[in-house]
Order: C-alpha cells, then sequence, then structure tokens
C-alpha cells in the first residue's frame, strides 16, 4: 500500500528547494544538502568534503578549460575536411547512414557485439588488411582472387566495394543487407576456374565460403581487441562469431563456427590445406608495398601494415615469411599503433 505523501521524503531538487526555504522559527535558511547525500539523513562530512573538493577542483581547472573549448571550436572545420578526406583515402567516401535499431528491422542485433566491432574504422582498416594476407593462404580461394579480381589494378575499388557489403550487413536493414547479399552472391556465380594444382574451385563453394568469412571475422575481432576502444571478453567474442555466423549462411556457407573455441578448431583443421604458393607470395608483395606514393601516406600505411602483422596468428606470418622478432609487437608496434590509430579515430569520428 502506497505511504501517504507527506511521508515520503522529497526528491533531490525538492530537498534543494526545501532547505533553501526559511525555518519555521524564522532562522536563516539551511545549507541544501550534496547531490549524493543519503534521501532524509544529514549529510557527513567525507559527503560534504568530496563536493567541496569537487568545486575547487572546477575552479582550478576553469583556465585549462577555456582555451580547450575555444580549440575545439576553431579545430572542428578543419577536423570535418579531414575525416572527408581520410575515409575517401578509406574507400568510405560518404559519412555513415542512420542505423536501424528496431531489433525486427535490422539485419544484426542493434545491441549485438558486431556493431561495436565494425563501428571502429580504424581497426577495421588493420583487421580488413590482416584478414588479406591471412586468406592468401588458401590456395583454391587465393586462384580465385588472382585469375578475377581486379586488387592490383584498382585496390580502393576493392576496399570500397567490401567495406560497403560489411557496413551493410552490419548496420543495414534486413533489405539492405539482403540485396548486398544477393549482389556478392551474384558476383560468385561468375568465379569459378582451375587452381595451379590442377583443382577447380568455385566462389560458390560452401567450404571457401566459410574459409574467407572465417579469416575475416577473426581478423576483425583480433585487431579490435588489440587497438579498439571497447574492452572485449570471451563471452563478448563468442556472441560476434555468433551474430556474424548468418552472413556467410546467408552467402551459402553450410556450417559456420560460432563460438571463438569453434574457429580455433577450425584453424586446426584447414590448417594442413594452406600454404603460400607463388599466387599468394604475389598478393604478399602487394600488400607489404601498399599503393600509397607520398611520404606521410607511406608512414601511415606503414604503421597500419604493422599493426596488422602482430595480430596475424603466428603461424600465418610463419607461411607467408614474414619475419616475427621477439618483443617488437608488444613493445614497439601495439603502442605506436595504439597512438596513431586514436589520432586517426579522433579524426573520422562522426
Amino acid at each position: 500500500m502506497a505511504q501517504p505523501a507527506t511521508s515520503a521524503s522529497p526528491p533531490g531538487g525538492d530537498r534543494r528547494r526545501l532547505a533553501d526555504a526559511p525555518s519555521d522559527d524564522g532562522a536563516a535558511p539551511r545549507a541544501a544538502p550534496p547531490e549524493d547525500a543519503p534521501a532524509g539523513d544529514a549529510p557527513s562530512w567525507d559527503v560534504l568534503a568530496g563536493a567541496a573538493l569537487r568545486q575547487l577542483g572546477g575552479l582550478a581547472t576553469a583556465p585549462l578549460r577555456v582555451p580547450l573549448v575555444a580549440g575545439q571550436r576553431l579545430a572542428g572545420p578543419w577536423r570535418a575536411d579531414l575525416r572527408r578526406s581520410v575515409r575517401r583515402s578509406l574507400g568510405v567516401p560518404g559519412e555513415p547512414p542512420p542505423r536501424p535499431a528496431r531489433p525486427g528491422t535490422a539485419f544484426l542485433p542493434p545491441g549485438g557485439v558486431a556493431r561495436r566491432v565494425h563501428g571502429d574504422l580504424p581497426s577495421m582498416v588493420v583487421g580488413g588488411l590482416a584478414a588479406l594476407l591471412l586468406q592468401t593462404l588458401h590456395p583454391l580461394a587465393m586462384a580465385g582472387v588472382a585469375d578475377h579480381s581486379t586488387y592490383r589494378e584498382d585496390a580502393i575499388g576493392r576496399l570500397r566495394r567490401t567495406a560497403s557489403f560489411v557496413g551493410a550487413t552490419t548496420f543495414g536493414t534486413v533489405d539492405e543487407a539482403e540485396e548486398a547479399i544477393e549482389r556478392v552472391r551474384e558476383v560468385h556465380r561468375r568465379i569459378h576456374g582451375r587452381a595451379p594444382d590442377g583443382r577447380r574451385y568455385s566462389a560458390n563453394d560452401p567450404e571457401l565460403l566459410t574459409w574467407v568469412h572465417v579469416a575475416e571475422v577473426h581478423s576483425f575481432l583480433a585487431a579490435a581487441r588489440r587497438y579498439g576502444p571497447a574492452h572485449l571478453d570471451a563471452a563478448d567474442c563468442d556472441r560476434y562469431f555468433a551474430e556474424t555466423a548468418v552472413v556467410a549462411r546467408s552467402l551459402g556457407a553450410r556450417w559456420v563456427p560460432e563460438s571463438a573455441d569453434e574457429v580455433d578448431a577450425y584453424f586446426h583443421r584447414v590448417r594442413p590445406e594452406l600454404y603460400a604458393g607463388h599466387q599468394a607470395m604475389e598478393a604478399r608483395d602487394f600488400l607489404l608495398r601498399g599503393v600509397a606514393r607520398r611520404p606521410n601516406d607511406r608512414a601511415v600505411y606503414a604503421c597500419i601494415l604493422a599493426a596488422a602483422l602482430a595480430v596475424l596468428p603466428r603461424w600465418a606470418r610463419a607461411e607467408l615469411r614474414i619475419p616475427a622478432p621477439p618483443l617488437v609487437d608488444e613493445v614497439l608496434v601495439t603502442p605506436v599503433a595504439r597512438t596513431v590509430l586514436g589520432a586517426l579515430r579522433w579524426t573520422i569520428k562522426p
């Protein structure tokens, strides 16, 4: 049964107004209790002292806040121009569209882990580069890329198409995602041939679709955990693999790992089939060189490349014959990459 209104403690704002009102005996108004004081109780000394210190801290930092706010306002237009330039160079020329928030409308869960991972563009660029290197190790998948892809002549265009597909399936509506998936399936129908080892391949092969998907999401997640702003625990990783599995199945894969343990077991099973043939080594050399020409661009690409190599599985890096000196990734590459990607994140954050 509800208590009478007169017995209830007033909320914080009402407590302040009551405290400021004159007392019944005509004495001066009492000081208002701080926000974090327990309702109905006198504030303790540590609460009052904490409130005083916070006010003093605010006064002490006021001279620093003025130039900071002014600097942010002055940097606003420059930051917007730089953001557009960076997004164009990464193959994502437009600002991201509004994200559907209703579960029945969105293709992937609006509050899921996939959106947290794929929403950080800097770590996604690192993960995407790592995924390309890892995918070269499957001879049939690499043969399809070598025979039918224009990655040498139109690397940015290929990056843009891949980014568009990931964006549509992660942040798009059901209709947008299904339309993007159908476009990819249509392209896959035309990709088939014979690999250098004599085996026939098809881009619609369910096993190849699983390989490409696992190499991609494993790399995205590894980059997000090492360089991204969000903390992702073991349960988050399992949720990520489970959420993104629907994309591979929609493309035609029959079995897709849905947990970190299943991904590890899958890599263990397929490793005997993986090797770096001459097509893989040509793709590796192209990716290591990059397409940047200006010194500044080459320096940034070198940092992103080093960050991508650091998230590659050790066995994949060894197969690609890319040296991995002890402690270099942990002591040098990771701190530098986090700094560079942090600056990039500040630039492109909408």
